[in-house]
């Protein structure tokens, strides 16, 4: 890379900061706290990624995505996820038309899948038949339906919610459709001042409303600068090793690995680490990644990728002390 190239993307880098910056900032008007489930819902987006907000309910997770679509301008749409909900309900379906000569014609109904930023309100209340209508969307920016593909608007960005806690009634998301996530971020409950300021802001007079900053064209194009940034061949291998430790039959795995995990991290977790830890050198104003930056999104990337055995299930392991683990045993250096 010569020298007027470096520059170039490093003026890019620094220009992305600051954009993103005044999305958290127009954000920041509607939501309390939240900072950092706010950071790793835009690197989700800015990587092409889907996110899954994990989080007992009241705690914003329905008015993030809704703010972050009005900041961003982008078309939202929200499914409420019940047991009764079928696949054609938040796909669409074809529907039988008339013309004005009398003749019949099917048209293709869209349902509300076709928005840009979507958010699946308790995703595991629905069937698996319908979870899995999202597969095809998630990963592909598509649907089909009686053999015809339908293109879905671009930038397109699932945000699915669940409750940790009220299990009665929900249906285990299953592993292929976990895996399409970017990242699972755990919202926690606010703290004691951040719920003095939501009180200001819900039952007293607030009037500040959050401004556009950015289009779907913009996103699109910073998505491009995501895939220049430079990741060292070295730093890349820290990255593969870390993935190799989350598998129990790996040398790289540690004895918790070894005990508690059924299976870890498909390549697509490698995919979003890297992409992660890009989006995260650029908002450092660097164009090169670095090994904190891949230690910063590690767990957000795995939390949801690591299957745990009979044995972790019985003893209620959380997952993020394995990857605790694996962090501290997996040096930066092979």
């Amino acid at each position: 890379m010569d020298t007027s190239t470096a520059g170039s993307i490093a003026e890019r880098a620094n220009e992305f900061r600051q954009k993103f910056q005044s999305i958290r900032t127009e954000i920041g008007k509607v939501i309390v706290g939240q900072d950092n489930v706010v950071e790793e819902v835009l690197i989700a987006l800015f990587a092409g990624g889907h996110c899954l907000l994990e989080g007992v309910p009241g705690l914003g997770k329905t008015l993030l995505v809704k703010t972050l679509s009005k900041v961003l301008d982008l078309e939202f749409r929200r499914i409420q996820f019940t047991p009764d909900l079928m696949p054609a309900d938040i796909i669409g379906t074809n529907i039988v038309m008339e013309n004005d000569a009398g003749r019949r014609y099917f048209e293709f109904q869209k349902g509300p899948l076709f928005g840009q930023m979507v958010l699946a309100d308790e995703i595991n209340r629905a069937t698996p038949k319908t979870q899995s209508a999202l597969l095809e969307a998630m990963q592909e920016g598509s649907v089909t339906v009686g053999g015809e593909i339908h293109q879905l608007r671009a930038p397109f960005l699932v945000m699915a919610t669940q409750n940790p806690l009220e299990m009665d009634g929900t249906y285990p998301l299953p592993e292929a459709q976990l895996d399409r996530f970017f990242f699972k971020v755990v919202v926690n409950y606010p703290s004691r001042e951040e719920l003095g300021t939501i009180l200001d802001r819900t039952v007293g007079r607030y009037d500040d409303e959050p401004a556009k900053s950015m289009n779907g064209e913009e996103i699109e194009q910073w998505k491009g600068l995501v895939k220049e940034v430079v990741v060292a061949p070295h730093v890349k291998d820290f990255g593969i090793r870390l993935i190799l430790a989350s598998h129990p039959d790996s040398p790289f795995a540690s004895s918790t690995t070894k005990r508690l995990v059924r299976y870890g991290s498909s390549p697509r977790g490698l995919q979003s680490l890297l992409l992660a830890a890009k989006i995260r050198a650029l908002l450092d104003s660097r164009y090169n990644v670095s090994f904190d930056d891949m230690k910063q999104s590690v767990h957000s990337v795995l939390r949801h990728r690591l299957l745990l055995n009979f044995e972790g299930e019985a003893e209620g392991v959380d997952v993020d002390s394995i990857i605790d683990e694996m962090l501290e045993e997996t040096p930066v250096e092979a």
